[in-house]
């Protein structure tokens, strides 16, 4: 595993872990890696000064890695724990369900869920009000 610094073309920066140095470079040369920040796909490696220190050291001035390491980050588990406290989990049934109750098939509530592209541009062409969210179910993130 390696961890990089990255910036987009917009100015971000922002780190992520890859299996290895050619992993990074096959991901990024078929879109796969984006600005955690804006989503722009144009992203390259920033500067990166070796971190070196004691064992001491780092485990005394590593930050855990269950606190958020920026404000973007910290407003994702936000909108993450309203929405898994707020509203129902319906997998891969996002689009069925979702296009039920704007059919008033089912009764209104809070779902969320997974759609592939062509479901969820199925349902925005009929009008059911949509967004992505910026993060996966919690059992599918490692």
């Amino acid at each position: 595993m390696i961890k990089y610094a990255l910036k987009c073309a917009d100015g971000h920066g922002f780190e992520s872990w890859f299996a290895s140095a050619d992993a990074f470079d096959s991901l990024t040369a078929a879109g796969h890696v984006s600005c955690a920040i804006c989503g722009n796909a144009d992203v390259s490696k920033a500067i990166m000064a070796p971190r070196v220190s004691s064992a001491k050291d780092a485990v005394a001035s590593e930050q855990p890695l269950s606190k958020p390491a920026s404000d973007v980050e910290a407003a994702m588990a936000k909108m993450r724990e309203t929405v898994e406290k707020n509203a129902t989990y319906v997998g891969g049934n996002f689009a069925s369900e979702a296009l039920a109750q704007h059919l008033g098939e089912q009764p209104d509530r809070p779902i969320w869920g997974e759609a592939n592209r062509e479901e969820a541009k199925r349902l925005i062409d009929d009008g059911v009000p949509v967004a992505p969210l910026p993060f996966v179910p919690t059992r599918k993130a490692n």
